[in-house]
This record gives structure tokens, sequence and C-alpha cells, in this order.
């Protein structure tokens, strides 16, 4: 996991609906898709506009989280139909750091999308961008830190 100058502009209101969200759903992990303005360039600045909560639907909830294919689906045709691009997903880690877990990195498959994680324990909110290797080289595939600011903050 490597830094990155990608920044992902996150309105304080959503953080907040997100942070009450994975309070409420302690102790399993909540998660979710990010609507909004996406930018895949390396130091690429995405605008989230709105959060849609999604159930998790993983065999152990407490330390994974999965969308169910169908419900995932049916978020994206709903953001897509407000004129929003797949900014990234969220999930919460109730009781671990807010970086990328192995499993995370192994599960993640959207390139250059942004990855925010919540933590409770302590209580911090974080941002990734996945960065795919080349079909040659899987394993360049890695999380990039991106950096979370408000949207009235300019570059």
């Amino acid at each position: 996991m490597t830094g990155s100058t990608a920044e992902l502009v996150v309105p304080e209101a959503i953080r907040d609906e997100i942070l009450e969200r994975a309070r409420d759903g302690r102790p399993e992990e909540i998660c979710g898709i990010l609507g909004g303005e996406y930018d895949p360039a390396p130091d690429g600045r995405s605008r989230v506009r709105s959060q849609y909560p999604a159930e998790n639907v993983a065999e152990t909830p407490r330390t994974r989280y999965r969308i169910a294919p169908e419900e995932q689906l049916e978020l994206f045709e709903r953001l897509e139909g407000r004129g929003e691009e797949i900014v990234g997903f969220y999930h919460s880690h109730p009781r671990g750091p807010p970086r990328p877990s192995e499993t995370d990195a192994k599960r993640a498959t959207w390139p250059d999308r942004s990855y925010l994680i919540v933590s409770l324990e302590p209580r911090a909110v974080s941002a990734w961008r996945w960065r795919a290797g080349s079909e040659c080289d899987a394993t360049a595939s890695r999380f990039e830190r991106e950096r979370i600011v408000r949207p009235d903050r300019r570059r």
C-alpha cells in the first residue's frame, strides 16, 4: 500500500451518514456504493455526491463484506439514472484499522475506483484507490492511499 496524489471529495454530511451507519451496524461490517463524478487519472479528483447503502450478505459479516450482485446492479442503475458515475465503494472495520485488509486487496475488482474504509476502533475514515496490475503482473495490484478533502477545498 503506497501513497498517491489522488483525492476523494466527500461532503461531511455523507461521511457522517456512513459513520452513523457503521456504528448502528456494529459488530458487523456495513457496505455500500459511492456515486458522483469519477476521475480515473493517477492524480485525479473524484467527487462523491451520494452514498447508496447495501446489505452485507457475506457469510461472515463481522469480518467481511459482500454486496449481492443483484443489489449491486440495482444500485448501479439507480445512480446512473441520477446522472452519477460509480466513484467507488465503502465498508466498515468495526474493530480494525482504517486501511484495506488482505481480504480487501484480494477481492478488489474495480481498478482506479475509491474504497472508503470506516474504522470504529479507532474512529477514523480513510480512502484508498485500487490500482490493478497488468495481466502479465497481477502482483503489481495494490491499494494507494487517497486524500479525503471537503467539497469547499480548492486544489
